[in-house]
């Protein structure tokens, strides 16, 4: 009987970052930030950011999931943006899931970055490919229910 081949070791250390985004499923437009955390004061962090981007008389509306960071109470929410939270445990109903799938499966897999930096820069990298193309992030984020979203 043969004896099985010993395996290199992984590092098992790691780093994270966190990619916040808003995205238009009508015109392909987007806003993001990549992130060291997922809390409430990170949230709120990119919410504000995101408020400030938009135009004065632009009301937004975000659809997401109910992640706890989504809904907290500390969580804040600037006026010219709504929250439209979906039902529990449907992550299919959230047109950004599609856009973290092609991310991960296009550009941020099977790969080894040396450090945080790297990881933020292959974000940001990834982040710009995908909407270099608006059509692309429409056709990925338009789903039909979506213009019947009332705030």
């Amino acid at each position: 009987m043969g004896a099985r081949a010993a395996a290199p070791r992984a590092d098992k250390r790691f780093t994270s970052a966190y990619l916040y985004a808003a995205v238009c499923p009508a015109s392909g437009a987007d806003f993001a930030l990549v992130m060291p955390t997922v809390s409430t004061a990170a949230m709120s962090l990119f919410l504000n950011a995101f408020s400030r981007s938009l135009e004065p008389d632009v009301q937004a509306v975000l659809v997401l999931d109910q992640a706890g960071w989504h809904g907290a109470r500390a969580l804040v929410v600037p006026d010219n943006i709504t929250l439209v939270p979906l039902p529990p445990y449907s992550p299919e109903l959230n047109p950004v899931e599609r856009v973290w799938l092609y991310l991960r499966e296009r550009f941020l897999s099977h790969q080894l970055l040396n450090d945080y930096d790297a990881v933020v820069q292959a974000c940001c990298d990834a982040w710009n490919a995908l909407t270099a193309t608006p059509e692309r992030l429409r056709s990925l984020t338009s789903y039909p229910w979506l213009p019947c979203v009332n705030a």
